[in-house]
């Protein structure tokens, strides 16, 4: 594996956690939303991440990084909350409020942060290394 298949590899994920964070942050924003596009209350959705087969000659690993596959939808039932003059009330006094759950959206948002962080420092270290290289 080379120095710049280093820098590939680090880049798909910078990529997979570039659209990780993006993902977090819909359900973020969504979180207190009654009603989607759809008439529904929001659903939370996570990516789903594989590893990225390598079409070289050599790899150590089989991999030459990670792709993102898909974006799911959370499952689970919805929250309700009691507010009986909200006109999307049931007959009950309950609104549909989304499955998102802010506490394990900032763990994924800091979990993807540090990721990316993680592999710029890869791709920073890898840089480094390339300009030693040419200075011998």
């Amino acid at each position: 594996m080379s120095m710049f298949s280093v820098l590939d590899v680090a880049s798909s994920a910078l990529t997979a956690q570039s659209y990780r964070l993006n993902v977090v942050a819909s359900n973020l924003a969504n979180a207190n939303s009654a009603t989607s596009s759809s008439g529904q209350p929001y659903r939370a959705r996570e990516v789903v991440f594989a590893a990225r087969p390598f079409s070289g000659n050599a790899a150590p690993a089989g991999v030459s990084g990670v792709q993102v596959v898909g974006v799911v939808t959370k499952p689970g039932p919805f929250k309700r909350v009691y507010q009986p003059g909200n006109p999307l009330a049931d007959k009950a006094g309950y609104v549909k409020m989304p499955n998102v759950n802010p506490v394990d959206e900032m763990v994924n948002m800091i979990s993807a942060s540090r990721a990316y962080q993680a592999n710029v420092n890869v791709m920073n270290t890898t840089k480094m290394l390339l300009q030693k290289t040419l200075t011998l």
